[in-house]
C-alpha cells in the first residue's frame, strides 16, 4: 500500500465505480426507471460504495480508513439487497442479476482483504508519516 497516493489507485475503488456504471445502466432501464424509489436508493448506495473509499483514503490514517471501507462494505451489502428486489421485480434479466450480484461479491472480497491487511501493518497512514 506505500507506493498508493491517491485513491483512484487503489483496484478496489475502480472496481466500485465500475459498479456504479453497471448500476446506472440498469436504473435506466424502462422497467426500473418507474420505480423511482428504489431506483434513488441503489443509486444512492452504489455510489456509497466508491465514495466511502475514498473518504476514507482521504483521511490520511488507517483507523478511519478502515472505518470508511467498513461502511463502504455495508453499502456493498445494500446493494445486492436491492439487486435481488429488482430481480424479483422483474426490472433486470437473470444474466444482469448474475453479473451486478458477482460484482459487488467481488468487491466485498476486496474490502475484506485490504481491512484485514490494514489491520495488520505497521504503517498507519500518511496522516502519521
Amino acid at each position: 500500500m506505500a507506493s498508493i497516493k491517491k485513491f483512484e489507485d487503489l483496484e478496489v475503488w475502480k472496481d466500485a465505480r465500475m459498479l456504479c456504471r453497471m448500476i446506472f445502466k440498469l436504473i435506466n432501464k424502462p422497467e426500473f426507471k418507474s420505480d423511482r424509489g428504489l431506483s434513488n436508493q441503489i443509486n444512492r448506495s452504489s455510489g456509497s460504495v466508491m465514495d466511502n473509499i475514498a473518504e476514507g483514503f482521504d483521511r490520511g490514517g488507517n483507523k478511519e480508513f478502515i472505518y470508511f471501507l467498513g461502511i463502504s462494505k455495508a453499502s456493498c451489502g445494500e446493494v445486492r439487497s436491492q439487486l435481488y428486489r429488482a430481480f424479483d421485480r422483474n426490472y433486470i434479466t437473470k444474466d444482469e442479476f448474475e453479473i451486478s450480484i458477482e460484482k459487488t461479491k467481488h468487491i466485498s472480497g476486496r474490502l475484506t482483504n485490504l481491512i484485514k491487511y490494514l489491520k495488520q501493518t505497521d504503517n498507519k497512514g500518511l496522516k502519521y508519516s
